[in-house]
């Protein structure tokens, strides 16, 4: 079977031009603006069900790939800002002529951040451009486009499958764009994509056979000896739920519920969620065993300032990855890490929300907070929420992106949340503890406070514009 490799051209941009940046109409809160039958309920009415519908068979979150102009200062970046340890890499040093990845990881978390090599370089050796990439779906003009386009971005979720060669032809049976064709690496691991949104790809990983435990990811890679010397930990463990910002919720929805058969695991409107200025519509899709979580959000329109997720779309030119939630064990141990780092090549974060709010907090999760833990939230500026399960602890960076020009600070695009989250722990079939997916919510209670901290961001970026005009 042949599949053909569509362009760079983002997917659903089409129905963005059906929208212009400023509608008149305004777009009802308890549904999406897709205009089709697609309906949501909000938060309160939301039934949670799993009819355990998954195509294919999937496990957890394998990598997040960033596509970037300069793989090494930005992995680097990442890892000092978030006490990710530098463990594997496929470069010039181990004879991939194609592109520099370089390899992240805390717990379970892996972050790889890959740049292209001159095409030429390969060439000069009579090779072809592809012939040594280790990420076989590597393209050297995708990627200096994508950059040019996005910015600093995720060029793909990465889950581990138990055949990503089934996952890839049932994916594609029901409607998936198909990217890139499984490919055997070696006859240790299989690797194929399908378009998610955007230029956002969902990349099947599986492997055959056990792979090298000195690094433990993909053939092709090799194990980082001198990262060793400088060992890095702030407690990240793995990601909890890759958020994507879509020009409409209704069509990203159903494309990927269609291929992947993830269920709907919540939902909220700009009611549920918005503030008095703007807002937007949410689903929060997942797999059976609920650890796979891939939230889409939607602008809504005809509020008072354009929606967050609106500003997105225009600085991103289209749909793409909005954050990244990171799962620490200790919240408080990674968030006193990462604020030393904040001014010093680490990440900057939202500001912080007024007294009030810790006031309040001692009412809302007393049972749970200990007096020191409330103020040691608010000193650092953490946000806390429950739902009937258990509690969510929750903070966002400023947006990681680039500079793109001067009035603005930051690309109003991709920013990392870190959660902790408290509760719901069960055990398995083995009498194994774990904790459930989504346990204590996605911060539905903090939504507001977080809206209102972008708009004041988002005002400040407008000032500083209009002084120079």
């Amino acid at each position: 079977m042949e599949y053909n490799t569509p362009s760079i051209t983002p997917f659903l941009l089409q129905s963005q031009q059906r929208h212009p940046t400023r509608p008149q109409k305004m777009v009802q809160t308890n549904q999406s603006g897709s205009g089709n039958d697609f309906k949501l309920v909000g938060f309160s009415n939301f039934v949670r069900s799993n009819p355990k519908s998954d195509r294919f068979t999937v496990k957890s979150f394998h990598h997040i790939e960033f596509w970037c102009t300069d793989a090494t200062n930005v992995s680097r970046r990442f890892s000092w800002g978030l006490g990710m340890q530098f463990v594997a890499k496929s470069d010039l040093s181990t004879g991939n002529l194609t592109h520099a990845s370089y390899l992240l990881r805390s717990g379970d978390l892996n972050f790889l951040f890959t740049a292209p090599y001159s095409p030429s370089i390969a060439v000069a050796q009579n090779l072809s451009p592809q012939s040594t990439a280790s990420i076989p779906s590597f393209d050297h003009s995708l990627c200096r486009s994508f950059a040019a386009t996005h910015g600093l971005g995720v060029r793909a979720i990465a889950i581990e499958v138990d055949d990503a060669e089934t996952a890839f032809t049932t994916s594609v049976t029901h409607g998936a764009l198909p990217f890139s064709p499984p490919t055997p690496l070696g006859d240790v691991a299989t690797i194929a994509e399908v378009k998610l949104y955007g230029d956002v790809v969902l990349r099947y990983v599986s492997y055959t056979t056990t792979i090298n435990s000195d690094h433990d990811f993909l053939p092709g890679f090799e194990k980082i000896e001198d990262a060793l010397s400088y060992p890095l930990d702030y407690g990240l463990r793995r990601l909890d739920h890759a958020v994507g910002n879509v020009p409409e919720l209704g069509p990203a929805v159903s494309y990927v519920k269609s291929f992947t058969g993830f269920h709907e695991f919540a939902e909220f409107t700009a009611e549920d969620v918005g503030t008095s200025e703007s807002g937007l519509n949410s689903v929060v899709l997942a797999n059976n065993e609920e650890m796979v979580l891939l939230p889409m959000n939607e602008p809504v329109f005809g509020t008072k300032r354009k929606s967050q997720i609106q500003t997105y779309l225009e600085h991103n030119e289209g749909a793409g990855v909005q954050h990244l939630a990171l799962v620490s064990e200790d919240i408080f141990k990674t968030l006193r890490e990462m604020r030393k780092r904040s001014f010093v090549g680490g990440f900057e974060f939202m500001p912080s929300p007024p007294p009030t709010y810790y006031k309040k907090l001692k009412q809302r999760a007393g049972d749970i907070l200990s007096d020191e833990q409330i103020k040691e939230c608010e000193e650092l500026g953490i946000l806390v929420d429950r739902d009937d399960q258990g509690t969510l602890l929750q903070i966002f960076t400023k947006p990681v992106g680039d500079r793109q020009w001067e009035p603005f600070i930051f690309r109003p695009t991709i920013f990392i949340e870190i959660i902790q989250r408290i509760g719901c722990m069960v055990k398995d079939e083995e009498g194994k503890q774990y904790q459930k997916g989504g346990c204590g919510g996605f911060g539905k209670g903090n939504f507001s406070e977080l809206f209102k901290s972008i708009e004041e961001y988002e005002k400040s970026l407008e000032a500083k514009q209009s002084q120079n005009p």
